[in-house]
């Protein structure tokens, strides 16, 4: 922007210089020569007037009788004066040049006074004129480009701490002070920006505070259930140990699992990693095969051909699923069915559950993804975590049948090196940039 108006008023100031320093210039050319023309007028003025008063007082018997000598103080140096007579033509000064500036008078029937200056004796008057006109231009121009240029930094400056500010916000700095200027325009504008900061600020301390509640809970019913389980590795039939020890390995599992999220929630960090969807699901299905079989349900699996790999965080994906197939679980009916397939073209991997329940009522469907919001017996924190996760990994977490109630994931592949510039553990919006193309998997 700064350069956008500094080019505009140099274009300005150069415009202005050339349609007025281009007339002032031949104006102050043929003024210079008109004002020696002016002054030889003067000069043939004062010479007429001799003559007439010589006449008049009878010591000049007429034109004829003139001595040009009697001129030489009133004729310039380099100039020429000529009486132009009938039969002759008398001269004082130098032969006329080619190039000259000329004044005539007539003292009288075929007599004519003429003075002449050489045109090259006036030039360094009217170049030096110019040069003068040109240099003030030229100042001026370049005095108008100083004044342009502190013009559109002043301009430009809040524009640019307010646009660093909110770079800084969007880098995740949310407590730095918001400049204002004084400027009642752009002020507005850091005011809704400061606010936005603000309400950002004030729900990620909220969601900071219910994901602690939820570890929290989390943990403490894990905790609960791995006492229970070691209790059990205690007991004196053997394929009760060993279900005792299973369980004890998913509780492990799902420990780090949730010590993973908490930590990627919180400080986003971990590494990103190639997903197999596949084996993920299929591991998924193993988990959940005996808690569906226990109910008289069947969990069915289809992968639709090769499905090439995501790029996310393995865990995230995994809690997103497992919270689906566990609402399948509670609030489904009949058969459940996961479908994996690769969507070619659009880059995009998708997972659906579907079963065959009664489905979503159409007034729940719009809040199932809100936090806190439950249609059943639950905390209603499971389906809006899961879209978070998914969504934090740069995937898409939807509700695209209500009766019978199917959701669809689509998470993006992984990109190739090169369209990663280098940087395969890239995270946040750069990264998602790179590995989506437009319109593919949008945000809700």
């Amino acid at each position: 922007m700064r350069q956008r108006i500094l080019r505009t008023m140099i274009a300005v100031l150069l415009a202005m210089g050339i349609l007025l320093g281009v007339p002032l210039a031949v104006g102050t050319w043929v003024w210079i020569a008109q004002s020696a023309r002016d002054d030889l007028s003067e000069r043939l003025k004062t010479m007429s007037e001799y003559v007439l008063a010589e006449e008049a007082g009878g010591r000049v018997a007429g034109p004829h009788a003139l001595e040009l000598e009697e001129f030489a103080l009133l004729v310039p140096a380099g100039a020429t004066l000529t009486l132009s007579e009938p039969a002759e033509e008398r001269r004082l000064g130098p032969e006329p040049a080619v190039r000259r500036i000329s004044e005539s008078v007539t003292l009288g029937a075929g007599y004519t006074l003429t003075l002449s200056v050489p045109a090259a004796q006036v030039r360094p008057t009217q170049w030096l004129a110019v040069t003068v006109l040109i240099a003030v231009v030229v100042g001026s121009v370049a005095a108008g480009a100083v004044v342009a240029l502190v013009t559109a930094r002043r301009l430009t400056e809040p524009l640019t701490q307010v646009a660093e500010r909110s770079a800084a916000m969007a880098r995740g700095d949310l407590s730095s002070p918001w400049p204002y200027q004084g400027i009642d325009e752009l002020d507005r504008v850091t005011a809704a920006l400061s606010e936005a900061n603000s309400e950002i600020a004030r729900r990620l301390e909220r969601e900071g505070q219910i994901l602690g509640d939820v570890s929290h809970q989390l943990r403490s019913r894990l905790t609960a259930i791995g006492l229970r389980l070691d209790e059990l590795a205690l007991h004196d039939d053997p394929a009760v140990v060993a279900e005792a020890q299973a369980g004890v390995a998913q509780v492990e599992r799902l420990s780090a699992e949730l010590d993973e999220l908490v930590s990627a929630s919180r400080a986003d960090t971990g590494d990103r990693a190639e997903i197999d969807v596949a084996g993920l699901v299929g591991a998924l299905a193993h988990d959940f095969a005996g808690p569906f079989a226990a109910v008289g349900r069947v969990l069915r699996v289809s992968v639709a051909g090769e499905i090439r790999p995501v790029r996310g965080r393995p865990g995230r994906l995994r809690e997103a699923l497992s919270a689906l197939l566990d609402n399948a679980l509670r609030h489904g009916a009949e058969t459940v069915d996961v479908q994996v397939e690769d969507m070619g073209s659009a880059d995009v991997v998708r997972c659906t559950v579907s079963d065959e329940g009664g489905g979503i009522p159409d007034l729940l469907a719009p809040d199932i993804f809100r936090r806190g919001f439950s249609g059943g017996e639950s905390t209603g924190v499971g389906l809006s975590l899961a879209r978070a996760l998914v969504e934090a990994d740069g995937g898409r977490l939807d509700l695209v049948s209500r009766r019978p109630a199917v959701f669809s994931i689509v998470v993006p592949v992984a990109a190739d090196d090169s369209d990663s510039n280098g940087d395969g553990d890239c995270d946040g919006d750069g990264d998602r940039a790179a590995r989506l193309k437009p319109g593919q998997v949008p945000h809700r």
